[in-house]
């Protein structure tokens, strides 16, 4: 059995999910586990920007340390098939974790422009990089990289030299496989509203909600949890996973805020009240469309 570190958190990261569902697992800020079942039989397992590491930084023992340990170690994780990483960021591009998944699972990594030669220095050689708009096809699923508002840097003198963005996961041959969007690091703007337009609403959205304070400092490069709310509203997904918060010291709010935030705003917006929330750290919820 893998061992959950938030014992009290619904689900598994084994569940299997039925046709027509995608089972969701939240291991700790952008680091996700989704589950398909195909068409054909088996199931496709997907894992979001991993970071298993202690700190986000590009030495061990100096940077941001994690407020908490993932939810799942990779070794209670089931073998992943794609790994989506979003830009460089040391908190989504995380060297150890890569290290770690291409000697175990050697999955097909899919990322954004100029981000390749990165992740192949972990030992991963099946990878595609992405310019905005652009796709590929890995069996049944479709991967479109999207447009974000960030920016990029890992070292001293490669400032925007590799592209950052979002992902949208699509099943063209089972339109009932739900599709998922991966904003990635963002801040608000008229992307959302494009993406919807291009790629259609998504039947599940992941939306990053938290590192947002100081305003004046952040408001150009991280979403806030009103924003969050606006931009699933702008998106039209059936269903919203906050990601992004409670897990390594980025900004100044309060930890517990962005989260707090996030149900203050949804309410205050008319939302269902499952509509747009934060799973729990562990916790595996199975959507459908």
């Amino acid at each position: 059995m893998p061992q959950n570190l938030e014992p009290d958190a619904p689900g598994n990261p084994h569940d299997v999910p039925e046709q027509g569902e995608a089972a969701v697992t939240f291991i700790g800020h952008s680091t996700f586990l989704l589950r398909f079942s195909l068409p054909e039989g088996g199931t496709l397992s997907v894992l979001t920007d991993p970071i298993f590491s202690e700190r986000c930084s590009p030495l061990p023992f100096i940077g941001p340390k994690r407020f908490r340990p993932p939810a799942y170690q990779l070794a209670d994780l089931p073998p992943i098939d794609v790994v989506l990483v979003s830009h460089c960021h040391y908190d989504h591009l995380d060297l150890p974790s890569l290290r770690a998944l291409a000697q175990r699972d050697n999955p097909v990594v899919v990322t954004t422009a100029q981000t390749g030669d990165l992740i192949r220095k972990a030992g991963l050689s099946r990878v595609s990089e992405l310019d905005w708009w652009q796709g590929v096809r890995i069996g049944d699923l479709e991967v479109v990289c999207t447009p974000a508002r960030h920016f990029t840097q890992r070292g001293l003198t490669d400032a925007g030299k590799r592209l950052w963005g979002g992902f949208f996961l699509r099943f063209p041959k089972s339109p009932e496989t739900p599709s998922v969007f991966f904003a990635g690091d963002t801040a608000h703007g008229p992307h959302w509203k494009e993406i919807g337009i291009r790629l259609g609403a998504p039947d599940i959205a992941l939306l990053p909600i938290g590192a947002y304070a100081p305003r004046p400092m952040l408001r150009k490069v991280h979403t806030d949890p009103v924003e969050a709310v606006e931009a699933f509203r702008q998106l039209q997904a059936r269903h919203g996973i906050a990601m992004h918060f409670g897990t390594f010291p980025l900004s100044q709010e309060p930890l517990g805020e962005p989260e707090r935030c996030l149900r203050e705003t949804a309410e205050w917006a008319g939302l269902a009240p499952d509509a747009f929330v934060p799973l729990g750290f562990g916790e595996t919820r199975l959507l459908s469309r």
